[in-house]
């Protein structure tokens, strides 16, 4: 929850490959004071079944800036065992893993307001947007 001194952060995943939710993806939140301070793990959470993250830790006075990573390679690989045959990354692009292995979205903030981050997700491309 935002206060008038902090801002905060939620976000979900959405697979735009299947048109589902991305569950079990781990994501990790870092806050920084100022464009050229240190980037401070505050910790992380896990999208749940509905791709959301309920319960990322709150960001500390004076944040400006905001980090999401996204650790997707987990994901990929669950649903490639899950289907298995071949993915279509593998089969398409001659690689041995993931194309996307990891998703880090860097983002500014201002005191008080609320920042709804989605991210869509497919095996060979993602978009961001600052939702609402």
């Amino acid at each position: 929850m935002s206060t008038s001194t902090t801002a905060s952060v939620s976000t979900h995943i959405l697979d735009t490959s299947v048109g589902r939710p991305a569950g079990g993806v781990a994501v990790q939140l870092s806050a920084r004071p100022g464009r050229e301070a240190d980037w401070q793990a505050l910790g992380g959470s896990a999208t749940d079944a509905d791709g959301r993250c309920k319960d990322l830790p709150a960001l500390p006075e004076g944040t400006t800036h905001v980090r999401l990573d996204f650790e997707v390679e987990p994901y990929f690989l669950k649903k490639q065992a899950d289907a298995q045959q071949d993915a279509p990354a593998n089969r398409d692009s001659g690689a041995t893993g993931v194309f996307f292995p990891e998703v880090a979205i860097t983002f500014a903030v201002n005191p008080g307001e609320h920042y709804h981050v989605p991210l869509l997700l497919n095996p060979f491309g993602y978009s961001v947007y600052r939702g609402s």
